[in-house]
């Protein structure tokens, strides 16, 4: 027991000095290969720990000759060394821990050791720096198997209208081309287009089948992608009990009394369909109304048409109130005029029958006086001038 305890005693104590001695570790694959024009990316990670601050990364690479460095990230921020990485290379920040190095368009003289160091702040105040080797291989790389997805998230089932793409992606040296193809690879397929996205703006009913795509890198065969079922549903179309008998008859035998039944069922329903799709056609030729500004426009001519007419009319009787006539009269040798304003009709007719009358009997001594001389000069030429008296007879005519 004395033997065992000190065993124990001894095994915790290695124990909890290698977790005190413990420093950050750095890993990562020893070989990769990377496809020629493609991209790749090279881990490097290691676990944080308490008590440890990253200070320095650093990215070196050796080909024929001593090691270069590539990329540095330090407190002032991350620096690209060798112009021919600027654009296309990038060192990982997340999540804590992550200094990856991601290189993209691969060239054939990209090929060599890849060699990834971090340096740490210990709790002690010290540096501590470690450094994990990469061997980086360029190859053309043939098209691996497609795969195909749809581009906005949705299944394979999508409702009639609906924007919709099918995407058709592969792994390999690029470029990539890529074909589609609606129907099955070992029977009657239809060329679509020669894209690596399918589009369907919108879809339709029509659109609905299999399809498949054919990825090619420019080393190695052709890759086809499995098959895949599209189908566009349309909701317009509902089943009704119409095509009850129809179905019934293609799957399980009817009895001849029912089958009878059904399809006197079905023709019923068929010709109301039909009398309702005439009257609606006699209804509403061509399926369209008038459009809206139509309506708008013989709304507004009726409009300005009742306007017309109201202001017509009440001009017309405006006019017919106030009718002015004038009338002559005459008394002796001073002329008079008269006039008349007022309706029409009767009341008119009176007005000037009242009105327009001439009267014999003079109306002032002025006129009288003038009627007077007239006479006596009348009765002179008749007598003779050696007459001077004359007598007025009551009839009024001059008498020697």
């Amino acid at each position: 027991m004395t033997a065992m305890a000190m065993f124990l005693g001894m095994f915790l104590l290695a124990h909890l000095s290698g977790h005190l001695n413990a420093v950050p570790n750095l890993e990562g694959p020893v070989k990769m290969t990377g496809p020629w024009k493609g991209n790749v990316n090279i881990a490097c990670t290691y676990q944080p720990m308490e008590g440890y601050t990253q200070v320095l990364v650093k990215w070196l690479v050796q080909q024929d000759n001593d090691p270069v460095t590539i990329f540095l990230r330090d407190s002032s921020g991350d620096h690209i060394q060798q112009a021919k990485y600027r654009g296309r290379l990038e060192v990982s920040r997340e999540p804590p821990g992550d200094v990856s190095l991601l290189l993209e368009t691969l060239e054939m003289d990209d090929r060599g050791r890849y060699l990834c160091q971090v340096t740490w702040k210990g709790p002690d105040g010290r540096q501590l720096m470690k450094e994990r080797l990469t061997e980086l291989q360029i190859q053309k790389l043939p098209a691996s198997k497609p795969r195909v997805t749809t581009g906005s998230g949705y299944g394979f089932q999508v409702p009639h209208g609906m924007r919709i793409s099918l995407l058709c992606q592969a792994q390999g040296s690029p470029p990539i081309t890529y074909k589609w193809y609606k129907g099955k690879p070992d029977g009657t397929q239809i060329h679509v287009n020669s894209l690596g996205t399918l589009f369907f703006k919108p879809a339709q009913v029509s659109d609905s089948g299999t399809y498949f795509c054919v990825a090619k890198a420019r080393v190695g065969s052709e890759q086809i992608s499995d098959v895949v079922h599209f189908v566009v549903t349309d909701s317009s179309k509902k089943p009704t009990s119409a095509m009850l008998p129809e179905e019934l008859t293609t799957t399980t035998p009817l009895p001849e009394a029912t089958h009878r039944a059904a399809t006197e069922t079905s023709s019923r329903q068929q010709a109301t369909i039909q009398a309702g799709h005439a009257g609606t056609s006699s209804e509403r030729p061509g399926g369209q109304g008038l459009p809206l500004y139509a309506i708008v426009l013989i709304a507004l001519l009726c409009m300005v048409l009742v306007f017309a007419t109201i202001f017509g009319f009440c001009r017309k009787k405006s006019q017919g109130e106030h009718t002015y006539e004038v009338a002559r009269m005459s008394t002796g040798n001073i002329p008079r005029v008269t006039i008349y304003a007022g309706g029409t009709g009767e009341a008119e007719a009176e007005t000037r029958a009242l009105e327009n009358k001439y009267h014999s009997d003079p109306t002032s001594n002025q006129d009288y006086q003038i009627i007077t001389q007239a006479n006596s000069d009348y009765a002179r030429l008749l007598c003779g001038s050696s007459s001077p008296e004359l007598e007025i007879q009551d009839n009024g005519k001059p008498s020697c």
